[in-house]
C-alpha cells in the first residue's frame, strides 16, 4: 500500500510517497495532492527531517531507506547518482561513461528525468556538457536553487568530508 504525506519547503509543496519499503517518490510542487494517510506518520518522520536538514545547508548525504520503481538501465544511473559528491556537477556524458556506457548521454540523460526521488537521489547535479543546466523535472528555477543552495553550503562550511553513500538502489 502507498502512503503520502505533503511536507512544506522552500520550494513549495513536496509530496512525499512510501510503500513498507521505503520511500517510493518525492514530488516537487505536485499538480494534485492526494490526502496525506493518516496513518503513515512514522514512517514519514525520517524523511521529513532529513529534507528539512537538507534545505538548512546542515545535510550532505541522505540515509533513508527507499524503493523507487525503474528499468535496470535507470536503476543503475541512479545508482550513479548518488555517488555525485555534495556541491559539485557531472555531466550527462561522464555520467554515461561512469555506468559503462559513453554513447549513451541521452539515454542517461532520459533516465535522469525519470528519477521517482529528486534531491534524494541528486539528479540536480547533472548538467550538459557545455557547462548550462539542462532540464530537470520540477523545472530550471529549482534546479537552480537546490546547485546554489549546496554550494553557498560548501563555502559556508567547508569541503564535505568524504561521504559514504549506501547503494540502496
Amino acid at each position: 500500500m502507498i502512503r503520502h504525506l505533503t511536507i512544506t519547503s522552500p520550494l513549495g509543496p513536496i509530496l512525499l510517497s512510501a510503500d513498507e519499503l521505503g520511500l517510493t517518490s518525492i514530488r516537487i510542487r505536485p499538480a494534485d495532492l492526494p490526502e496525506d494517510s493518516a496513518a503513515a506518520a512514522d514512517c514519514f518522520l525520517e524523511p521529513a527531517r532529513q529534507l528539512a536538514a537538507y534545505f538548512r545547508g546542515e545535510l550532505r548525504t541522505f540515509r533513508l531507506k527507499v524503493h523507487p520503481a525503474g528499468t535496470p538501465f535507470q536503476r543503475a544511473v541512479w545508482r550513479e547518482l548518488e555517488k555525485i559528491p555534495y556541491g559539485t556537477t557531472l555531466s550527462y556524458g561522464e555520467l554515461a561513461a561512469r555506468i559503462g556506457n559513453p554513447a549513451a548521454a541521452r539515454a542517461v540523460g532520459g533516465a535522469n528525468g525519470r528519477n521517482p526521488l529528486p534531491i534524494v537521489v541528486p539528479c540536480h547535479r547533472v548538467i550538459s556538457g557545455d557547462g548550462s543546466l539542462g532540464g530537470y523535472t520540477g523545472g530550471v528555477d529549482i534546479k537552480k536553487f537546490l546547485l546554489a543552495l549546496e554550494a553557498e553550503s560548501v563555502v559556508s562550511r567547508g569541503p564535505a568530508r568524504s561521504s559514504s553513500r549506501s547503494g540502496r538502489i
